[in-house]
């Protein structure tokens, strides 16, 4: 699929000019981790939660029910198969800064749900696997963030098992992805012999324990790599490989510039082992150090800049039934300026009217606390009826529409029947429940009984078929259909008439009422850009409304 653009070229040169933000704003640093399925992703969000004191170890959080389980991962499916299917926040203090870092869907059958979570961050962390380098599905991630401009900070794991030689890994991510990359540590040893990493940024020999995983690394402080002391703790050989290897980076490769990071031109590596838990305090402070603070955000009629005094967001996110006890329904809001207090009013744009929030929320992937204030750059969950949909903007009076967040075209689409005929209006309520969270996009053929779901990958419908059934006591089954995607339409309205009125059994309307044209081959969609030249079929939609 093609993604637009959506940050246009040299936004962050003019950056640079800005004023400089209120401090609680200054200290956000708002990032997704990136990365292809079994990279670590997850482990290393574990550990980030670890050092940043939000769980007290690895796999365990306060709450006693809640022991051994993933923090990131809490619907139903994800606990059983060990994979992320839906992007989850988390809101913690690290050192000077406050992280809000979102744990992205790491298969590819869910790049929807992590493309519109690009959208509300202002950098990504992109985790490799030393063992195999940039695999498929980073090369679509860090596409997305290439289209978006987004900074990016590299962490190659698992460095405690055999991995490919450094230089090796560097110049795939340097070829495979067209960026710079710069060493902001490098490894010394690999597999059974990797001991730890000597800290380029600032001349530190870090050692991991591989006693105790949660613990950190010890950091010895030296005077560069000829330093004595160095010989204390590096075995003979792998010191003189490391002093050879140093050398040939630094004199082959880009030095460190920030400047650089923040234009998405340069990417600094920090080289570690997140289930031994290191190197990720050092990229935990690289994030810190070098990440971008909050950035404006593309709007309609105007740009919002973080500084603003009223308060600005979007929802780039609705999840329900987070808590299945209470068939709840939270948007997932990114505060794009402000000051956020508890019981603000603010005004729904594409709703024309106020809203009082009330209950907003911070998150720790399902756990949440009450959230008194928030600042531009963070994610507050705000529970509701239905009422907030994904693209929609909250502000405080004045008519702003956050641009950027497209809908795209199913690429897979099939029936869907309840298993019980008489529970049809209890289907079709879950089915628009998913269509308004953006996990699938649900159509009303024109003619006939029924619904069609469209999905990205076919993961998508296991995911919808045991949530209904889990959420709702109501099983389904998906059969296959004669259409294989689906358009939107968009053109004057007596062209969409007339399409309507001669392809009545290709049309049918989505959850927003919008015309849809299915299609069976590229055929279709060439007839009707052929007998309609007034009308565009497009694959995506631009998710808000005037």
């Amino acid at each position: 699929m093609r993604l637009p653009r959506t940050r246009p070229p040299l936004m962050w040169a003019a950056m640079s000019n800005r004023a400089p933000l209120p401090p609680e704003i200054a200290r956000r640093r708002t990032f997704a981790i990136i990365s292809h399925p079994d990279a670590g992703k997850t482990t290393l969000t574990e550990k980030f939660l670890l050092f940043g004191g939000a769980i007290q170890m690895a796999g365990q959080v306060r709450a006693k029910g809640e022991a051994r389980r993933t923090r990131s991962d809490f619907l139903q499916m994800e606990k059983e198969r060990g994979i992320s299917v839906s992007a989850s926040a988390m809101s913690f203090d690290y050192r000077d800064w406050r992280f809000n870092l979102v744990d992205t869907p790491g298969h590819s059958d869910f790049s929807e749900d992590t493309y519109r979570t690009l959208t509300a961050v202002d950098a990504a962390v992109m985790v490799i696997d030393g063992a195999k380098g940039v695999e498929s599905q980073t090369r679509k991630l860090f596409e997305v963030c290439r289209l978006r401009d987004l900074p990016i900070l590299t962490f190659c794991n698992k460095m405690d098992r055999e991995s490919r030689d450094t230089f090796e890994i560097i110049s795939e991510i340097q070829e495979t992805l067209a960026i710079d990359v710069t060493p902001a540590s490098w490894p010394i040893g690999m597999g059974r012999d990797f001991i730890g990493a000597y800290d380029l940024l600032h001349d530190r020999l870090e050692l991991m324990d591989r006693a105790d995983r949660n613990r950190l690394a010890e950091s010895v402080k030296i005077d560069g790599l000829d330093d004595p002391r160095i010989a204390e703790h590096v075995p003979p050989e792998l010191l003189a490989r490391l002093r050879e290897e140093v050398e040939m980076a630094r004199g082959l490769l880009p030095p460190f510039d920030r400047q650089a990071v923040l234009e998405g031109h340069l990417t600094p590596i920090w080289f570690g082992s997140a289930i031994n838990s290191f190197g990720v305090r050092e990229l935990m402070d690289g994030i810190g150090a070098y990440g971008p603070e909050p950035q404006p955000q593309r709007a309609e009629p105007r740009q919002i800049a973080p500084e603003e005094e009223t308060v600005t967001g979007f929802v780039f996110k609705v999840q329900a039934n987070m808590d299945p006890k209470h068939r709840d329904r939270v948007a997932f809001v990114r505060l794009a300026s402000g000051h956020f207090e508890r019981g603000m009013k603010l005004y729904h744009v594409r709703a024309g009217k106020p809203i009082t929030v009330s209950a907003p929320v911070l998150f720790l992937a399902a756990d949440r606390e009450l959230a008194e204030e928030a600042w531009a750059g963070d994610i507050i969950g705000i529970p509701n009826h239905g009422q907030l949909r994904i693209g929609d903007t909250l502000t405080e009076g004045e008519a702003l529409r956050v641009t950027g967040i497209p809908s795209f075209a199913p690429e897979l689409l099939q029936a869907v029947r309840p298993g019980d005929p008489m529970k049809a209006k209890h289907l079709e309520k879950a089915l628009m429940q998913f269509a308004e969270e953006g996990a699938a996009k649900v159509f009303k053929p024109l003619i006939g009984s029924g619904h069609i779901v469209g999905v990205v990958g076919a993961l998508q419908f296991d995911v919808l078929a045991s949530r209904i059934e889990l959420e709702y006591g109501l099983p389904v089954r998906f059969e296959g259909t004669q259409f294989t995607s689906a358009r939107w339409v968009q053109g004057p309205r007596e062209a969409v008439d007339e399409l309507i009125a001669k392809n009545k059994a290709h049309i049918a309307h989505d959850n927003d009422g919008d015309v849809v044209f299915l299609t069976r081959l590229q055929w279709d969609i060439d007839r009707v850009q052929r007998d309609f030249p007034a009308l565009r079929l497009s694959a995506t939609k631009e998710m808000m409304t005037a």
